[in-house]
């Protein structure tokens, strides 16, 4: 079915759920709630231990913590933590596994549970295995670990790999890569591979610079944010105090979105009193594209803005190249194919631009809704294109700004845990090792999953993350890790993969320190490029043998290298890694005596307050973005024999309220009225006209499988669009990618919604 006539019969305004159960606002009261009855608790004595921690906030890359104290942020702004926050320690203070568990529950037992239930058994305490031909994990010893880790990393280094989380350190992640470069390998898969590297990627070739170019200071000072396919107030809570003051000072808030979530509408935040007790507007202006279709609706804001004569020509001139081709390019594309391509109306896109042009400073910022597309390097370049035509670049409360999600995701990319590493850091690490990397080019993380499942890879080494279930096509994933004949997973805590991502002769799940428990000091990474130092700390888990992950790495990496040309036993000690860091990283001059100095700070070459950009010429280089053919298969296409009543739909996967990653902390969702997991947040205009109804239970299949008894909600979601959450979804559909960076498209998952009833 084609979209653009689909459109066309559609309602163009969302109905909301009429469920009576969904908040007025998001955020609180209820974050009250939630904070007293868990800093009251039994866990409230530990739970305020770890709040009160110097280190770095465990769950989004917008955390605060660090030697400011565990409630500022890096402004000095006390009182910022969020419930996010709470989620993830509380999680971290339970109590271990006991020993005898894995004795009385065996994987096929440990596969029924869900991502909640796994993450419930309690901290990893103790170091297992699971061998080829047994059914259930057993205790293995440190010595039996080294001697089968080292026996798996003796292969041919094109058939080793592994993958991370932003969970870790920067020292853990520059160990990691260092490691797996000393042995000729570059297959560093990362969980971002899943999420930002369209972000990194799309920014790097226009900017000479892969992150944000906003500071926290500088968002205080910005008049105008558009916000697109984020949902802040779910996942970066604090991001919505920053909207909130924005507001407040006369600013405006455009939120792109095809689902109308309640808290970027309204929020409620405990950080203001006002605000806590009657909720503030946070959209200005809410447009709900078409999924996939943001490339049209920007180049329709670079249209307007042409036509209402708000470009910034001599910016262009002076601080761009091939703005005359983006400029034809514009013109060229009529208004028809936009609207009809994006689902948004011509003097809704006019009211966007006009409001961006009237705003001396704009901060374009976004998340996955916008990169986890097919066209999602399209996309932040039809963003950076957006931001560099009205001049919305370099200059101080302007630019551009991706929203990461885990707390040190961005610090991994730049300790180079990355299969594109950056010809300085190449450089400096072959001047380290004195001698020349690898040059075959390493595996992303979906191309890990093919090359697994082709049978090209024997050992894997992962750095927290789950790896089975952050990736589309589950089915397809756990056999792809079953053919892999080493997995080593280090961990805090169970999760589906450890159940599910099964190796084919051995399984190791190695228990690790969290980071306020690491007895190590060590540093992260914020999302706005600010470098925290976090203390040591002492775990809760008593007689437990549990290890720090810089430990493990320096003792495996000496076993496989000895000490040629690095002594990788003296690296236990995190100072000289950050030194190490320091000679080899740009921008990361300064850890090289943090230690001594505690000074935090923003790394360098990446805060642009000047339209001077780390190019070749200095210039931004502007890339033409062309419209998304976007169509939807015919019902016959998914291979249902016979249906009563359905449709297709173009299904999001997301995130639930209370959900950091795949963890899952509460299996409802109260600001979109899905009570369980096995729901789909449909429009009414879809329902109804094919004759299904609001809690009726149907069918939901991909082009891989089906999920049977999905309960239907209504919502305020965008007309032939749907939204299911992750990760569960994700065994339904095998997802194409962005060529250029191995992103799926998981916000744009074609679905046939059926009963037989």
């Amino acid at each position: 079915m084609n979209e653009d006539k689909q459109q066309q019969t559609q309602p163009t305004t969302p109905s909301d759920s009429q469920n009576e159960n969904i908040p007025e606002v998001g955020g609180g009261f209820p974050v009250l709630q939630y904070w007293a009855e868990h800093t009251l608790s039994p866990e409230g004595f530990k739970l305020w231990k770890t709040l009160l921690h110097k280190s770095a906030c465990l769950s989004c890359a917008w955390g605060t913590g660090g030697q400011k104290g565990g409630f500022t942020d890096e402004e000095g702004e006390k009182l910022q933590r969020c419930m996010k926050s709470v989620e993830a320690i509380s999680a971290e203070i339970q109590p271990p596994i006991g020993t005898n568990f894995f004795d009385q529950q065996s994987i096929e037992q440990l596969q029924q549970l869900t991502s909640l239930e796994a993450d419930r058994l309690g901290r990893w305490s103790f170091p297992v295995i699971l061998a080829s031909g047994n059914t259930h994990y057993q205790k293995i010893s440190w010595d039996e670990i080294y001697q089968l880790a080292e026996t798996a990393f003796k292969t041919k280094p094109e058939r080793v790999a592994s993958y991370s989380s932003g969970r870790s350190s920067n020292e853990a992640a520059f160990l990691l890569q260092l490691m797996m470069r000393a042995l000729g390998s570059n297959n560093l898969a990362d969980c971002s591979d899943l999420c930002h590297a369209p972000s990194t990627f799309g920014l790097k070739q226009i900017f000479g610079s892969g992150t944000s170019m906003v500071s926290l200071k500088s968002l205080k000072d910005t008049d105008c944010v558009v916000l697109a396919g984020s949902n802040a107030a779910y996942n970066h809570p604090r991001l919505m105090n920053e909207l909130i003051k924005i507001r407040n000072k006369g600013g405006k808030v455009i939120v792109i979105n095809p689902v109308k979530e309640k808290g970027l509408v309204k929020f409620a935040s405990p950080a203001f009193i006002k605000s806590l007790l009657t909720g503030s507007e946070i959209a200005s202006l809410y447009l709900q594209p078409i999924p996939g279709s943001d490339v049209a609706l920007f180049v329709g804001i670079q249209k307007s803005l042409i036509e209402q004569s708000q470009i910034d020509q001599a910016f262009l001139q002076n601080y761009t190249e091939n703005w005359p081709e983006i400029l034809d390019h514009i013109r060229s594309t009529s208004w028809s194919a936009i609207t009809q391509t994006c689902g948004i109306s011509q003097p809704e896109i006019e009211a966007a631009a006009q409001m961006i042009a009237s705003a001396p400073k704009v901060v374009f910022a976004w998340a996955m809704g916008i990169t986890q597309q097919q066209n999602g390097v399209d996309n932040v370049s039809s963003i950076a294109n957006t931001a560099l035509l009205t001049g919305n670049v370099g200059r101080f409360g302007t630019g551009l700004m991706p929203v990461r999600g885990h707390s040190n995701v961005q610090g991994f990319g730049s300790m180079g845990v990355t299969v594109r590493l950056k010809k300085e850091i190449q450089q400096s690490l072959e001047k380290l090792l004195d001698c020349p990397l690898s040059r075959v080019p390493g595996y992303d993380t979906n191309a890990l999953i093919e090359a697994a499942d082709a049978g090209q890879v024997d050992t894997l080494i992962c750095l927290g993350g789950n790896l089975y279930g952050a990736n589309p096509h589950s089915h397809k994933v756990k056999r792809a890790l079953g053919k892999i004949k080493t997995i080593i997973y280090l961990a805090t805590k169970p999760n589906l993969g450890h159940f599910h991502g099964l190796a084919q002769q051995q399984t190791i799940v190695i228990p690790v320190l969290n980071r306020f428990e690491n007895p190590h000091k060590t540093t992260v990474e914020s999302g706005n490029n600010f470098v925290r130092l976090n203390d040591e700390g002492q775990t809760h888990l008593k007689n437990a043998d549990l290890i720090a992950e810089v430990d493990f790495l320096t003792e495996l990496a000496h076993r496989i290298h000895g000490e040629d040309p690095i002594n990788w036993r003296k690296l236990q000690d995190t100072k000289y890694i950050r030194q190490l860091i320091a000679q080899t990283i740009p921008g990361f001059e300064k850890l090289a005596d943090i230690d001594e100095t505690k000074e935090e700070f923003t790394i360098g070459g990446r805060i642009f307050n000047q339209p001077q950009f780390p190019t070749d010429s200095g210039k931004a280089k502007m890339f033409v973005t062309p419209l998304p053919q976007l169509t939807l298969p015919q019902p016959e296409e998914f291979g249902v024999a016979n249906y009563s009543r359905g449709l297709v739909l173009a299904l999001m996967t997301g995130r639930s309220y209370a959900q950091h990653n795949t963890v899952v902390y509460q299996v409802n969702d109260k600001y979109r009225g899905m009570s369980h997991r096995h729901c789909i947040l449909m429009n009414r205009w879809d329902a109804e006209n094919v004759g299904l109804q609001e809690h009726q239970r149907v069918t939901v299949r991909g082009n891989a499988s089906q999920l049977d008894n999905i309960e239907i909600i209504y919502g305020a979601i965008r007309p032939g669009s749907a939204l299911m959450f992750y990760p569960e979804v994700n065994v339904i559909f095998n997802a194409p990618v962005d060529s250029r960076c191995g992103t799926p498209a998981f916000k744009r998952v074609p679905v046939l919604v059926y009963t037989n009833s």
